[in-house]
Parts: C-alpha cells; sequence; structure tokens
C-alpha cells in the first residue's frame, strides 16, 4: 500500500536545530518527547511496545523500517509506548509468513506519530555529539515559532518520574499457578517477556503496581522478588527505593533489571545520573567480569549508576561493565541473594547470550527454599 502524498513534516531540537521530513501515513499533528536512537537491526515492534521508552521519540537507525510487518505476538505491553517515530524509509508493504499486519497501520491504531524521509544518519551523529535532549515531531511546519515556544515549557527527563504512567494499576498473576516458586514482581515498566522467562521457569508471578510496599508484596510469602525495568529517572522512585531496601532486609532472592538494577543501586546508597546520549541498541558488549566471558546484550537505558561509589561500597561487587564506556553493567551484595544487571537478559529484541541471568535468580530462589525447608 502506498500513499500517494505525504504531507511535509519536521523535527525540531530543543537547541532550535530543525530536521526536515515527511509524514508518514494519514496521522498528522504534534508529538513531544526526548530524542533517542537505537541501533537495532531488527525488533523495532518490541523497541515501539517496550514501556522503558515512554516518552521519548525514537529515531532508528536502520535505514528501513517496517519491511518485515508486525505480529500480535511480539508486543512488550498492551500498547506502543514511544511518543512518535523518526526513520529514514517507511516500508509500507511487508513481506514475512509470520506477520499479521502492516506497521502503518500498528502505529495508527496506537494513535502514534511517525516520520520518514529524515537523515537519520545526520540526525544521530548530531545527537551523539551534543546529547540527549528535548524535542517535537510535527506536520505543522508552518508553526515553528509556536513548537519553539511550546517545547521550551517541556520538563527535562532528568528528575522525570514515569513508572506511575506505564505500571500496572492493578496486581495480576502470570503462569502456572502450581509452579514450585512464587515471584513477587514490582512493575515499574516491565516487559512481557521477562515476565514469559520467569514462568517457564517454573515460578508463578504476582506483578505489583509500581508503588506497591513491601509489606503488599510480601503478603503473597514469595520464594522471591523482581524489579522491572522501566521509563524515567529513578531517582525520584522514592516508594520503589524503599521497598527495595525492605526486601533486600529480609534475606529473599533479589534481581533487578535496567531501572530496577538502578533502584537496587540506590537502595544502596549509590547515586545515578543521566548520561549523554544512553545506551539503546541490540549489540552492545558487555563484559562478565565473574566469568571473563564477553555478551552482546540488547540494552536500552538512558541513566546509569555511579561507578565510583559502586567500587567504594564494602557492600557491592561489580559484576559486568559495559565495554564501550566502562559503566557499570551489572551488581551483586556480597552478603545477600541480590544482583541486577544494568541490559535486557529477556532479548526482546536482541541476542541471548545473558539469558543464564534467569537461570541464576531461579537456581538463588532454589537454594534459599531449600535453606528454608532445612531449618
Amino acid at each position: 500500500m502506498k500513499y500517494q502524498s505525504k504531507k511535509k513534516a519536521l523535527l525540531l531540537l530543543a537547541d532550535g536545530t530543525i530536521f526536515h521530513g515527511k509524514s508518514v501515513g494519514g496521522k498528522e499533528g504534534t508529538s513531544f518527547g526526548e530524542v533517542c536512537f537505537n541501533t537495532g537491526m531488527t525488533g523495532y515492534q518490541e523497541i515501539f511496545t517496550d514501556p522503558s521508552y515512554y516518552g521519548q521519540l525514537m529515531v532508528t537507525t536502520n535505514a528501513h523500517i517496517g519491511n518485515y510487518g508486525t505480529n500480535k505476538e511480539e508486543v512488550e505491553s498492551d500498547s506502543v509506548k514511544i511518543a512518535g517515530l523518526i526513520c529514514k524509509n517507511f516500508s509500507y508493504d511487508y513481506s514475512r509468513p509470520a506477520a499479521d499486519g502492516g506497521l502503518l497501520e500498528f502505529l495508527e491504531e496506537n494513535n502514534t506519530l511517525a516520520i520518514s524521509d529524515v537523515d537519520t544518519r545526520a540526525l544521530v551523529g548530531y545527537i551523539r555529539d551534543n546529547g540527549a535532549m528535548n524535542a517535537v515531531i510535527s506536520t505543522d511546519v508552518d508553526q515553528v515559532d509556536q513548537l519553539k515556544a511550546e517545547l521550551a515549557k517541556m520538563p527535562s527527563m532528568e528528575g522525570l518520574e514515569l513508572a506511575s504512567k506505564v505500571s500496572t494499576k492493578e496486581a495480576y498473576f502470570v503462569g502456572d499457578e502450581n509452579a514450585t516458586y512464587k515471584v513477587s514482581a514490582l512493575d515499574i515498566g516491565i516487559k512481557k517477556n521477562i515476565l514469559r522467562n520467569l514462568a517457564k521457569r517454573d515460578c508463578y508471578i504476582k506483578v505489583f503496581p509500581y508503588d506497591a510496599t513491601f509489606g503488599e508484596m510480601g503478603e503473597w510469602n514469595p520464594d522471591g522478588y523482581f524489579i522491572s525495568n522501566g521509563p524515567g529517572d529513578p531517582e525520584p522512585l522514592e516508594e520503589a527505593i524503599k521497598t527495595a531496601k525492605d526486601i533486600i532486609a529480609c534475606g529473599k532472592p533479589l534481581f533487578g533489571i535496567c531501572l530496577g538494577h538502578q533502584v537496587i543501586a540506590l537502595a544502596n546508597g549509590v547515586s545515578t545520573y543521566k548520561m549523554h546520549n544512553g545506551h539503546r541498541g541490540i549489540n552492545h558488549p558487555v563484559m562478565n567480569l565473574l566469568t571473563g566471558k564477553g555478551e552482546i546484550t540488547s540494552q536500552n537505558h538512558g541513566f546509569a549508576i555511579n561507578r565510583e561509589e559502586t567500587e567504594s561500597h564494602p557492600g557491592l561487587e561489580i559484576t559486568h561493565v559495559h565495554l564501550n564506556d566502562d559503566t557499570v553493567a551489572g551488581l551483586r551484595m556480597k552478603d545477600k541473594d541480590v544482583f541486577s544487571v544494568q541490559y535486557h537478559p529477556e532479548a526482546s529484541p536482541g541476542p541471548h547470550d545473558a539469558e543464564y541471568l534467569f537461570d541464576q535468580f531461579f537456581d538463588l530462589i532454589e537454594k534459599s527454599a531449600k535453606k528454608k525447608i532445612e531449618v
């Protein structure tokens, strides 16, 4: 399917820089967010539905987006979470037997604004040099001054709490209720494939809202706890940090991914900071310091934990580092069954090098449960 004519569109960055493009499909209008880019060659549907990207305008570095369509099983949440899409070439036609629809229809169903024909190579180079910043995409190309005024009012991602925007409102269950072990998961932007990975390891999961207390999560008497990925700045998540502290104190196994990793660090007194442009892609190299093995990982985060504070913390050990910039990619507590990683071992999208971390979590739960029985 081809649109006969595409309306002019633009991307306006907070510093006043403008990139020109065209609208994708029938949706017109304006969308604001923090502009960021993802270097993945595949996995666009998983990226667009990942709650960690809430409030962000996504630039895809792959030159062709939409060429393999969409599949209703390949979503990470109940809807598209990005604020808008910016790409070079948008494929209206797709060719994949497993596809059940096109990307254009998928975006339109989710009321997501997208623009194409943008020089994404130049744009990504600009973001790399100048850092992630607020931006707006719009088909109102003759309203630049008004767009600039509205953009100036946008809050910075630094200090912005967004977990409440994507978390479940009510607790719910995932998996087989007859599974051997139970896991209480704190949803601060959880991805469906994380839950699938836990469920297929003989765990029954109860997913709690972002502001759930330890008392609420512990009342179910789980064998282990999990803190999910999610969007925004971790430092405003005071309830989640308090809950993490209480979980750590209880002594049961705790596993955190991405934003959950940052929350666990903050619960241990380690600060976080906003990165220049973050890590977003499916080929990020990480070194496992415990095994000496390298891993190719899927990552999507704009904040990181302070390495110097982690190294000097008597109760923490750095387990993984990002090989591009030496940022902390994983940690564990020395005297507790608590560990976390900055990247996404559920590999959706991305490689499966780090899937062992779910097995590691299961092993901790199993050992902890056996100790309880023996006592």
